[in-house]
């Protein structure tokens, strides 16, 4: 806000628009607005209205006073910015018809159309409605920051139908905008109007980092893959990063009749996935159970089997998973404590020896276990791991535990 609060000043002594704002984000044209509106009249100078002229606010007089002259050329800009965030609706309106004619200031009249007073509004809706929609298209981000205002879906619907019949082109460059509600904006635009491939769905979903556009994309390209594109989607999909994106390949197993392929994510390290899994390989006619019942015996080398077992299995299981929790691998000692957990199989004085496990993923695990039982663990022996030679996790542990028993105040 200062630095709008800064601009306005700038725009009042006559610089232009590159001079007080530079390089602009969206969300610098409504503080612009709200600055220049916060501003005293008498620090404004003048402004522009309809026509080319000049109008200056006595400060003597009453605020509906005017005086007339003509406009210089060289403040002509700086003056219609101010006429368009003007306190006064009249003063508004009447530097609407300047501002369409001017691309430096489009994005003040996008922002005139959710202005509250109707007559601006309609005004600075009709000339927007004459924008190209490639022009629109540029201020896309600002466009869908308005759109959370009460009259903020007048633009946003331009720039839809602009999108939508126009070139795909348009809709390309905006893919890879910065701004995230400008790309989830542009994607499902691009998929409705089935611009990319099914292969390509599968590889925006598997390298995006956003969890609607992973949804989005593993959907429309599991939907309109065809037969040949099933390794390009699936190959995609199946080694995604992200869990989410993982069990939509894993379940698109089932669509495609290779239900038998889910085996090889069922200790995959999301539960999500694990779940999918078990589905494709029962809709298959391939019960889980005894496939996790093998992989936890002997020498265990996929962790996430032990999680698994937990999810599916029964308390006969449980004499399993307690040998796996003195397991040398950390990551096996964790999936036992999750898939104990699963099973509603923990015994708290068993458990309670692993707040000194030296691995912190594996303390944070029993901790969350213990948690519903702190009551039972000796209030000395907590107290003891809370000493400044702990570890850190383990500390952590011991105050949790602590404080769920009731031994210590909440944090706030």
């Amino acid at each position: 806000m200062n630095d709008a609060w800064t601009a306005a000043r700038r725009l009042a002594d006559g610089a232009s628009l590159d001079e007080a704002l530079g390089r602009a984000s969206a969300e610098s044209w409504p503080a612009l607005d709200r600055a220049i509106r916060d501003l005293p009249p008498w620090e404004l100078g003048a402004y522009v209205a309809q026509g080319g002229q000049r109008l200056r606010w006595d400060r003597t007089a009453p605020l509906s006073y005017l005086r007339w002259r003509r406009a210089p050329g060289a403040a002509a800009q700086s003056e219609t910015v101010i006429s368009l965030c003007h306190r006064d609706g009249r003063i508004r309106e009447s530097a609407l018809d300047l501002a369409a004619g001017s691309p430096a200031l489009l994005p003040l009249l996008i922002v005139r159309c959710t202005d509250w007073a109707a007559p601006v509004r309609e005004r600075a809706r009709a000339l927007l409605s004459e924008v190209p929609a490639a022009a629109l298209a540029a201020y896309a981000d600002l466009v869908l920051l308005l759109a959370r205002r009460e009259q903020g879906l007048f633009a946003v619907a331009l720039l839809d139908r602009g999108l939508r019949e126009g070139p795909a082109a348009q809709v390309e460059a905006l893919l890879t905008s910065e701004d995230r509600a400008t790309r989830r904006f542009a994607h499902r635009i691009a998929v409705d109007r089935a611009l990319l491939p099914p292969g390509r769905l599968a590889r925006l979903a598997a390298g995006s980092g956003d969890a609607t556009l992973q949804d989005l994309c593993a959907d429309a390209a599991i939907a309109s893959m065809r037969d040949e594109d099933h390794d390009d989607v699936l190959g995609a999909l199946l080694t995604a990063r992200n869990g989410r994106v993982r069990a939509a390949g894993v379940t698109a197993l089932r669509r495609t009749g290779r239900h038998d392929e889910a085996g090889a994510w069922l200790a995959d390290r999301s539960g999500v996935v694990r779940a999918c899994a078990r589905y494709v390989l029962r809709q298959g006619g391939t019960d889980p159970l005894p496939l996790y019942r093998a992989m936890c015996t002997g020498e265990v080398t996929e962790p996430g089997a032990a999680a698994g077992l937990g999810e599916c299995g029964d308390r006969s299981d449980a004499g399993m998973l307690w040998a796996l929790v003195g397991h040398p691998a950390p990551a096996v000692r964790l999936h036992a404590v999750t898939g104990l957990r699963a099973l509603d199989a923990v015994t708290w004085d068993r458990l309670a020896r692993l707040i000194d496990d030296p691995s912190p993923v594996v303390v944070r695990a029993a901790t969350r276990a213990l948690l519903p039982n702190a009551g039972e663990l000796s209030r000395e022996w907590l107290s003891e791991r809370d000493a400044p030679d702990r570890p850190r996790a383990v500390r952590v542990a011991a105050q949790r535990l602590l404080r769920a028993a009731g031994h210590l105040r909440p944090t706030s």
